[in-house]
């Protein structure tokens, strides 16, 4: 199998390729190997791989899942598989081989996946690009100068590269959306409670962060999801049941929706102008489908959710902190981690119970808010990134005062946080790109347990304006 008939496929058409005995596994693994090796010197999103594995694994494809044979690679945190290390881009976690693997690695390999190696993620995953004193810059396949977004950048750099069609990534403030919206692919976060983050660990920083996929296509998406959602009774809550298979149903129009569309930051802070006009040529598209667009915002009080996520955040951070000090009996310290995450360390470590009790309480009443907000409107439709994405080094992760390092951010990640306090689900979709020619993502949001809903809407926007034929082309 050729370079460019492998990177055509998204996941499922590789699958079925490989169904028709069309292609042999080992054949479509080896020429993932070989595009990874070829294009990984130049974009450093692959950080750890075992080749060896996963040619064994290519050749007795154990499972007759619905990605049955289909290569992809897994995100550097919290997608334990044993004997493989997980260090969450951080000099301070040991290379340590875990020897627990994780459900959700475990509901990829059952659905026919075959994972070969780890991607590039930020340190401890808290910035929306792809850079750490670890593992040093992912470059972005369509222009190297830039980002692929954080925190699943590797990931998603990856997909963009044609390495894999399907990747795994987690989102806790953005980051399956930003980096799927910086590569120009579908990232959709699930609901709160959809996805299972077992054995090991039930609650992701405080309910913030879930796992999930990037990918070329709508359908690998829903199929992804059908794959992973899958109750564990071990944990602490449940999302609402799916409404049956999410790949079944995004083959059924969706009815029309009454959509919300922001074209600027809730408060009046407008995005870059080819950012606007990406949303309002999507609403535009939207209402050509026969969808109702109305220009509003939902009701929160946005500033005061910005500040209780980043209180959970910070001591989310300090907690994750602690628990490798108490493993390793060493203490974190500006040598073993980076500016950004020293700063977020100190202040998580001067929140009190109650700070962290009230920051919940206010993420839990602005869900409520939300919810009865879509009772009037099924879809929110806002910009992923409020600007281009972002060129590598904007952002020092050396600097230890919150506010100077994290500026860059201001008006550049203008919305994802909301649905991680929420619990709300959120997608992604590359129907525009900028004059320059980097991808421009636009959000759709809905209510909780709403993921059929932008499926359904997401396949029905992708027949209408195809992405496929746009992938960043790389010489090999």
């Amino acid at each position: 199998m050729s370079f460019p008939e492998y990177a055509a496929y998204d996941a499922l058409g590789l699958a079925a390729l490989i169904k028709a005995r069309k292609v042999k596994p080992s054949e479509v693994m080896d020429a993932a190997l070989a595009r990874a090796e070829a294009l990984n010197p130049s974009l450093n999103v692959i950080v750890f791989s075992d080749p060896d594995c996963a040619r064994v694994a290519a050749r007795e494809r154990r499972s007759k899942g619905v990605f049955a044979g289909v290569p992809m690679l897994l995100k550097d945190m919290r997608a334990n598989v044993a004997g493989w290390p997980t260090r969450s881009g951080s000099r301070f976690v040991p290379p340590t081989r875990a020897s627990v693997e994780s459900t959700t690695v475990t509901r990829f390999k059952a659905a026919g996946l075959i994972p070969f190696g780890k991607t590039n993620v930020p340190e401890l995953g808290i910035l929306p690009t792809t850079e750490s004193k670890l593992y040093g810059p992912a470059h972005n396949p369509w222009n190297l100068a830039h980002s692929t977004g954080g925190s699943s950048g590797g990931s998603a750099g990856a997909v963009a590269a044609g390495i894999v069609p399907i990747a795994h990534a987690t989102d806790g403030g953005g980051s399956i959306r930003i980096p799927a919206s910086a590569c120009g692919l579908v990232g959709l976060k699930a609901t709160r409670g959809r996805i299972s983050q077992g054995p090991e660990t039930a609650d992701a920083t405080s309910g913030l962060s879930i796992d999930g996929v990037v990918t070329k296509s709508v359908r690998d998406t829903a199929a992804a999801l059908d794959a992973l959602c899958g109750i564990d009774y071990g944990d602490p809550y449940f999302a609402p049941p799916p409404e049956g298979s999410y790949l079944d149903g995004i083959k059924r129009k969706p009815k029309r929706l009454r959509i919300a569309m922001s074209t600027r930051m809730m408060n009046g802070t407008p995005h870059d102008p080819e950012v606007t006009a990406a949303v309002k040529k999507t609403a535009k598209l939207c209402e050509s489908l026969g969808h109702t667009v109305e220009e509003t915002d939902p009701p929160i009080d946005a500033g005061a959710l910005v500040g209780a996520f980043s209180t959970v955040w910070a001591a989310n951070v300090a907690y994750a902190l602690t628990v490798i000090s108490r493993q390793t009996g060493k203490s974190p310290s500006l040598d073993v981690v980076e500016g950004l995450t020293w700063g977020l360390y100190e202040m998580g470590m001067r929140v009190s119970a109650v700070e962290l009790t009230e920051a919940r309480q206010t993420m839990m009443r602005a869900g409520r808010q939300i919810a009865a907000w879509h009772e009037t409107h099924d879809v929110w439709l806002t910009a992923t990134l409020g600007r281009p994405p972002m060129k590598l080094g904007t952002i020092d992760i050396d600097e230890t005062d919150l506010r100077k390092g994290f500026a860059p951010n201001f008006g550049y990640v203008p919305f994802t946080s909301m649905q991680n306090a929420t619990g709300t689900p959120g997608i992604n979709l590359p129907l525009n790109w900028s004059k320059d020619g980097l991808p421009l993502g636009v959000q759709f949001t809905a209510r909780a347990g709403g993921e059929m809903t932008l499926l359904k809407l997401a396949a029905e926007l992708e027949r209408a304006a195809p992405w496929a034929n746009r992938y960043a082309k790389l010489r090999i």
